[in-house]
């Protein structure tokens, strides 16, 4: 504990506490849409039980640190390009991410209306979606811990507060796209981006994060603007789970 006494260890915590809850969005994001389709009574539990998972992925990551630095190590090299466990869990994770976007998107505006308990999406399915996904987000954060710091408690501490953090506006969060259709519209989008830049990733072509939440958080200020001009009227109707008449 001796990294207490030492200021840029509390600077470091200060900063990587910040990056972990602006790299958790992308989760969080994806964690409200996929929650969205379960039964009003059963949404807050997934979501706490998936930010849970969540903290425990990073924190045991953080305690494999060994095992971590194995996984940027070329492990196959198909045409020519030599690929680590790493880039071939952010490739399977950014294809994951945008296969789930644009079928979200074709769900939202031309699939049916779900009813619940016939057919919609199951609590334990959910689940499994969002571990997938955990773990890609998981690994992006990690990386970026412990190439900030030099204190596993640190790590641990501003992952455990970054994660708090999230469980707190989780639902508000949640609500708010729920209730603005043209916001779910923009957050599937994001996860598109987003899936599309782990691809790149995989493939080495890095792309800064900056121009990435840039790019969102424009986004959505042109949409706050839109919000707040445009007239009063019906919202566009996206389809989702019904409850039987």
């Amino acid at each position: 504990m001796d990294w207490i006494y030492l200021p840029d260890a509390w600077v470091a915590l200060g900063t990587l506490t910040f990056l972990e809850i602006v790299l958790g969005i992308d989760n969080l994001v994806f964690i409200s849409i996929l929650t969205g389709r379960l039964p009003k009574e059963q949404q807050h539990g997934a979501r706490r039980i998936g930010l849970g998972m969540a903290m425990a992925m990073r924190v045991a990551l953080l305690f494999s640190l060994s095992w971590l630095m194995g996984v940027t190590e070329p492990l196959i090299t198909p045409f020519g390009k030599p690929l680590s466990l790493r880039d071939l869990i952010l490739l399977a994770g950014g294809l994951f991410l945008m296969w789930k976007s644009v079928t979200e998107i074709h769900h939202k505006l031309e699939g049916e209306n779900e009813v619940l308990g016939k057919g919609a999406r199951t609590f334990g399915s959910v689940l499994v979606q969002i571990a997938v996904l955990d773990l890609v987000f998981s690994l992006d954060s990690v990386i970026t811990a412990v190439g900030m710091a030099q204190h596993i408690a640190v790590m641990v501490i501003a992952v455990l507060i970054s994660v708090g953090v999230m469980i707190a506006f989780v639902n508000p969060i949640c609500a708010f796209v729920e209730r603005h259709p043209t916001v779910k519209m923009l957050a599937l989008s994001f996860l598109l981006l987003i899936g599309f830049t782990l691809v790149g990733e995989a493939w080495g072509m890095h792309i800064p994060k900056g121009y990435i939440y840039f790019a969102m958080g424009f986004a959505i200020l042109v949409e706050f603007l839109n919000m707040k001009l445009r007239k009063s009227g019906q919202a566009v109707a996206l389809h989702g789970p019904e409850k039987e008449a």
